[in-house]
Order: C-alpha cells, then structure tokens, then sequence
C-alpha cells in the first residue's frame, strides 16, 4: 500500500503543479487590459482589439473578444453572449480539481488499510509460532504497520491543502471574469457602431 500512496503523492503533486502553471497563464491584469481595450475601441478599431485579445491568454480575453464580437447585437445582445461564454469558460478551470480532492480523502483510508493488512500478517505469524512467538516480532511489525498509516496521513494533509488553495484562485479568476463581464458590457455599449439596447 504504501507505493500505492506515493504513487497518488507523484500523480496529486502533478495535478497541483500543472493547475497553479494554468492558473498564473489564466489571471492577468483585467483592468489595465479592459482600459487598453477601450482606447482601441473609441477610435473604432475593432481589428487592433480583437488582435489584442487573441495575443491575451486567459479566460477575461476571450469573453472581452466574445463582447466585442456580438457588439451588434446591443448591450442585452451583448450580455446573453457573455454568460452563454462564461459557462463554458468555467469547466477547464475546476479541470481536475476532483482528482486532488479524491487523493485527498482517499490517502488516509489507504494508509489505514496498508496498517490492517500488516496487522493481518502480523497475527497470522503470530499464530504460526505459537508459544515460540516473540514480543519484538510484533513490536516490529505494528511499527511498520502504522508506517502506512502515518503516510496516508502525509499525503492527505498537503492535498487537501492544495485542493483549497487551487478552489480559492479558480474562485478569484471567475470573480475577475464576471468585473470583467460587467465592465465590457459597458465599454462595447458606448463604442461606435454598437447598436443601442
């Protein structure tokens, strides 16, 4: 059991390590960009402020080019657009954040059956030596036996951990995206060649 649990140790410390690598590309400054944005657009460059989003990477780029895309559809037009495009925004972030929870539960109860099973084998041996069994044996044998235990238990604390802290920063990219919604809506509205709502 105990290369089981450090095999899910390895797979959870890949998880982390490639979702906190997503989540820096993902958060950008979404003020500076959404202000860059309306220059462009109140000198009616709608090519420049596409390109702009396209060269952005994240989740807010995409919604202020999904806006600016559907700018003729008026402001109502424009938000439909922006929520329809955040649902599907959302679900690559919280991509594999089920994993690291499993891991994370799933860690302690494989310690505890690595302990039982060294147990089981402990008694068995016991029970074969009979009167000639030894105190030390068995010593040694419990101690090996919570080993497992304790290890589930060191793997499950720094995952659920992470688990929390990879909830917190998709929590505050959807908070950035939904300023950001709010706020193209109004830059698309008053730029020129936008149908009024």
């Amino acid at each position: 059991m105990i290369y089981l649990i450090l095999g899910a140790s390895a797979v959870a410390l890949a998880v982390f390590v490639e979702r906190v690598l997503h989540f820096h590309r993902a958060q950008i400054n979404s003020m500076e960009f959404l202000n860059g944005v309306r220059n462009v657009l109140k000198r009616d460059n709608v090519v420049e402020a596409l390109s702009i989003c396209d060269a952005t990477p994240g989740p807010v780029a995409r919604l202020v080019k999904i806006a600016i895309l559907n700018r003729e559809r008026g402001r109502e037009g424009v938000r439909e657009s922006l929520e329809e495009a955040g649902l599907i925004e959302i679900p690559p972030l919280e991509d594999k954040l089920n994993l690291l929870a499993t891991i994370a539960q799933i860690a302690p109860l494989m310690g505890l059956l690595g302990t039982v099973l060294g147990f089981m084998h402990i008694f068995s041996e016991l029970q074969a030596a009979g009167t000639f069994a030894n105190i030390r044996s068995l010593s040694g044998g419990i101690w090996e036996g919570l080993i497992c235990t304790a290890t589930g238990l060191a793997v499950a604390i720094p995952c659920y951990a992470g688990y929390n802290y990879l909830v917190s920063r998709v929590n505050a990219i959807v908070l950035d995206m939904e300023k950001a919604a709010g706020e193209i809506v109004n830059i698309v509205s008053e730029s020129p060649g936008t149908k009024a709502a």
